[in-house]
């Protein structure tokens, strides 16, 4: 992963004394997950540019991660994107590197630290799970010109899609201090996917790097929730911090603060309705392995587990972190061997396939499918109905036509932040039919929540039964 920084006001090489990095020299720093190397390819009066190249060893990453029990190892912990994008990795790296540029400091030159220099940050990939608007919502309000070049999935298949990879240059003229408290934070807020295990700690780097700019920044909330890796406990201390500057609070919990999809469907239990629904459905349709892709914390896998029924169960899910409350929830270090031997906790991809999948009477995709974006969803079909083809697969999704029932959702907003739409019935009776068409299923769909007269349920259900060959 490649970032540059370059300065075009003379004399330009005294980005070389903000840095504390000689121009004349390559300097290699060793980090945990691999090397830094701080390299000048350009060193000229009028123009300057400084660049920070991570080697990163994805062996040494592997063998680094304290993976939670039970979980699988598989090829993607091994061939992944994390030596080659911008990520917590290179946040580190800043803060390991760049330190005293971070920090405003500068004992050959004092009062570099506070002038504005016209600044050019680029970075050669950037994952941006939210897409190029995001990125632009995130920069733009800080007054950063933003040029953004996205990279198909396989230039040499089209039809595979745009791939969530950017190349990323950035313009502004400022500190450098805060061009790096920027990309500090928000690098991680963009790939959502964090290298380290996440505590109250990171509350004050984010309070610390933020400070200035996070608290009357529009997308704050979602920076917030982000670079907290949707910890819930921690959100909302650092957003009661952002909005009142008061101390922290001593009652924080896992589950303190509901995201804005429970709090609209608290009122009818929907959350419970969907579990006992899916469970009851694999239960009648007399499953004994269950696949539930996209797992989340475990909430699903936890209620399977407590019945004799279900004789081998797994979790999938593309977030670490996850994984971890995962079994933490199951408390799977705890669990007697007749338990712990029905449970698999896996990393792993939707959109990539993985023969881990095979072999399952069912596999639940329970409030997933609007968590990714449209075009991925035949990169989505493939995985589970042409490859993994489990007899029998239940998918739940909002309907957005109920949304109107929300007082307080205001018209035209999503229940959750991180969808990426949400369908009305038609248009999920119309992506089901076609699947099942596809692939040699038959589809029944099933509401879930008090049916309104008008809206329909809260939450429907499609329920794909493999045909018999």
């Amino acid at each position: 992963m490649l970032m540059t920084i370059t300065n075009t006001l003379a004399p330009a090489t005294d980005l070389g004394f903000l840095l504390h990095k000689h121009p004349d020299r390559l300097q290699t720093f060793e980090l945990s997950f691999g090397k830094a190397h701080v390299f000048y390819p350009v060193a000229e009066p009028e123009r300057c540019t400084a660049a920070l190249l991570l080697d990163i060893d994805p062996i040494d990453l592997v063998r680094s991660f304290k993976a939670p029990p039970q979980t699988a190892r598989s090829l993607q912990h091994y061939v992944n994107d994390r030596p080659y994008v911008a990520s917590s990795f290179l946040s580190t790296a800043i803060s390991r590197v760049f330190g005293t540029a971070l920090s405003g400091t500068c004992n050959p030159k004092p009062e570099l630290p506070d002038r504005a220099l016209p600044l050019t940050v680029t970075f050669s990939a950037i994952p941006c799970r939210g897409g190029e608007a995001l990125l632009r919502d995130l920069f733009e309000p800080l007054g950063y010109g933003v040029e953004a070049q996205g990279h198909p999935l396989d230039a040499n298949f089209p039809e595979w899609g745009d791939s969530p990879y950017f190349t990323v240059t950035l313009t502004k003229t400022c500190r450098l201090q805060d061009l790096l408290s920027h990309v500090y934070v928000l690098i991680p807020v963009l790939d959502r996917e964090k290298h380290y295990y996440v505590d109250r700690q990171e509350i004050e780097k984010l309070l610390h790097h933020g400070d200035c700019w996070l608290a009357d920044h529009p997308a704050r909330d979602l920076i917030t929730r982000r670079y907290l890796s949707d910890r819930r406990s921690l959100t909302r201390i650092a957003l009661d911090r952002l909005r009142e500057g008061e101390a922290e609070p001593e009652d924080a919990s896992e589950e303190a603060t509901p995201t804005r999809e429970e709090r609209l469907e608290s009122k009818i239990s929907l959350n419970e309705l969907r579990m006992k629904t899916v469970m009851a459905t694999l239960a009648q349709e007399g499953a004994q392995s269950v696949a539930d892709l996209g797992c989340g914390e475990g909430r699903l896998l936890q209620g399977l587990l407590r019945h004799k029924q279900f004789k081998r169960v797994l979790g999938l899910d593309v977030n670490h972190r996850d994984l971890e409350i995962a079994a933490r929830r199951l408390k799977l270090e705890h669990l007697a061997p007749a338990y712990r031997e029905r449970v698999t906790l896996i990393h792993g991809s939707l959109l990539y396939r993985d023969h881990r999948l095979r072999g399952f009477d069912a596999a639940c995709l329970m409030e997933v499918i609007e968590h990714m974006e449209l075009e991925r969803l035949t990169h989505l079909e493939g995985v589970v109905f042409g490859d993994a083809m489990p007899r029998l697969v239940l998918v739940t999704t909002p309907n957005v036509e109920y949304n109107a029932t929300f007082e307080t959702l205001p018209e035209g907003t999503l229940r959750h932040a991180d969808h990426r739409f949400e369908w009305t019935r038609a248009e999920f009776r119309a992506w089901a039919e076609g699947v099942a068409q596809r692939h040699g299923y038959q589809v029944e769909f099933a509401p879930i929540g008090e049916r309104h007269e008008v809206f329909g349920p809260p939450t429907q259900m499609a329920v794909f039964r493999r045909s018999a060959s």
